[in-house]
């Protein structure tokens, strides 16, 4: 008679399978047993407070507030010519490259340095001299547009 090829190892595995193939289907039918069909209407609706807070109870209505649609702004708000700071500006020229054509202005009112490149200048300019200037926010900070020295 032949021997079995079936050695003890493969019959541990497949001990293993059946037992986690069994496991399986009872979590299955664990998992069907107990299951909740789902949530009626009232458990589902959020509500949202005075706060805004998202809660479970609905609001209470004398808590309630009105507000006219009109005062309603969606967006940035339009710039009104009034709202405008200082559109020109005065500095010294802190430093100043000639040949790399670039420089900084240290702002006479914020003390704060503005990047100045040669194509924003109207005239030539060294350090120490006073500028007058607007101020534009470019990739890494504020540059000076329109550079003009004072005399």
């Amino acid at each position: 008679m032949a021997k079995s090829k079936e050695t003890f190892n493969k019959k541990e595995k497949e001990k293993k399978r059946l037992k986690e193939r069994q496991e399986k289907r009872e979590r299955m039918e664990h998992r069907k047993a107990n299951a909740v069909k789902g949530k009626s209407l009232d458990d589902m609706i959020a509500y949202i407070d005075e706060d805004g807070n998202i809660s479970s109870t609905p609001p209470d209505p004398k808590k309630k507030k009105i507000f006219a649609v009109e005062e309603i702004q969606i967006g940035v708000p339009k710039e009104v010519e009034g709202d405008a700071i200082e559109d020109i500006r005065e500095g010294t020229v802190s430093f100043f490259n000639q040949e790399k054509g670039f420089g900084f202005i240290k702002d006479g009112k914020t003390g704060e340095r503005i990047f100045v490149h040669a194509n924003q200048l109207q005239e030539q300019i060294a350090e120490d001299d006073k500028v007058t200037y607007e101020v534009e926010m470019g990739f890494k900070g504020p540059s000076a547009l329109d550079v003009k020295k004072i005399k």
